[in-house]
């Protein structure tokens, strides 16, 4: 493993997420009011897109061809990954946490203040469903590469597990004290990784907890 370290960001870096598919590129959301993408081979900036607000939480699309990207004022801002141009824009009225397409790319997920997940239609952005998903703030959210669940945490301390079809939690992780504010899974969807302000990282197996 090489380290590199890539500078160009003028205030804290809030989130990163690697391209879909290129395994060559990430792009970083920062509260300097711009996103940035990076390429590992030269380790340079090779865009810089500057939206209107402090930027904490950002998704590329599952086709590479978009990259969301949510402020302190609760806005979310769809950028085409080609052109650097804002596509769409939305205002919520609630708290947005982290944000996350699903893996077929035709629904938009946003986990809330009020500990719900909305469900929004892609590209059309129009509400489909909200889910009462956990009693206080819903904080993270992560799909698996299978496609068969997605994981929500939240300051509950807990993990809860849902199928993607259905919409029904299946499962709930309850090791950690404190809120959850990262998730991952392995790639091959087997392992879900939470990680709180607890000194350790928890790693469960998916289908038995």
């Amino acid at each position: 493993v090489k380290e590199n370290n890539y500078r160009g960001h003028g205030d804290s870096v809030d989130q990163l997420c690697w391209h879909p598919s290129n395994p060559d590129l990430f792009v970083t959301a920062s509260g300097d009011k711009t996103i940035r993408i990076w390429d590992v081979r030269t380790t340079k900036c090779i865009a810089t897109v500057n939206t209107k607000g402090e930027n904490i939480n950002i998704c590329w699309s599952p086709d590479g061809q978009t990259i969301a990207v949510g402020n302190k004022d609760d806005v979310v801002t769809f950028i085409d990954a080609k052109t650097h141009r804002s596509k769409a824009e939305e205002q919520f009225k609630f708290e947005v946490n982290e944000i996350s397409w699903n893996n077929d790319n035709n629904m938009f997920f946003l986990t809330n203040g009020n500990g719900c997940i909305n469900i929004l239609s892609y590209p059309e952005l129009k509400p489909i469903q909200s889910i009462n998903a956990h009693p206080s703030n819903c904080i993270c959210i992560k799909f698996d590469p299978m496609g068969k669940y997605f994981a929500t945490g939240s300051a509950d301390a807990l993990v809860s597990l849902w199928d993607v079809d259905e919409l029904v939690c299946v499962r709930c992780f309850s090791r950690l004290d404190w809120p959850v504010r990262t998730l991952s899974f392995s790639h091959d969807g087997k392992m879900l990784a939470s990680a709180s302000e607890d000194h350790f990282i928890d790693i469960a197996e998916v289908e038995t907890g």
